[in-house]
């Protein structure tokens, strides 16, 4: 049993990147499926799977590469709210990510969305990851 699936999503991500994996298959989570829509949406992975088997099915992600430097999209991928320190931030307090170059995730009342869209919608919630 995982006792953080969220870092241990982060960790799978981060691993296959380290070793110049194509794809990384994850088990599925509600919660882990709206985090990988918000890093498709980006530009941060290349394109995501759900595959729907057994009970909780899983989720194929195809990691992204620069063509010519076989750079990832992903350069750094950190948990930041954690189950024993939950970390929440207000509208205006929105953590920025290297002055707007990576993104925060954050989950809000109006589901998983980014930093600035939550600044836009002027939405506080609980900062689960920095991706840069």
């Amino acid at each position: 049993m995982v006792t953080d699936p969220i870092a241990d999503y982060l960790t799978r991500v981060r691993n296959a990147i380290s070793a110049g994996h194509k794809v990384v298959d994850i088990p599925a989570s509600n919660l882990k499926k709206e985090i990988t829509k918000v890093l498709f949406d980006q530009g941060f992975i290349k394109k995501y799977k759900f595959v729907d088997e057994k009970p909780q099915g899983t989720i194929k992600i195809a990691l992204k590469y620069d063509n010519i430097t076989k750079q990832p999209a992903i350069l750094g991928i950190n948990r930041i709210s954690k189950p024993g320190l939950r970390r929440y931030a207000k509208a205006g307090k929105m953590p920025k990510v290297l002055n707007g170059l990576g993104i925060a995730i954050v989950s809000t009342s109006k589901g998983v969305i980014t930093d600035k869209e939550a600044r836009r919608l002027n939405v506080g919630g609980e900062v689960l990851c920095y991706v840069y």
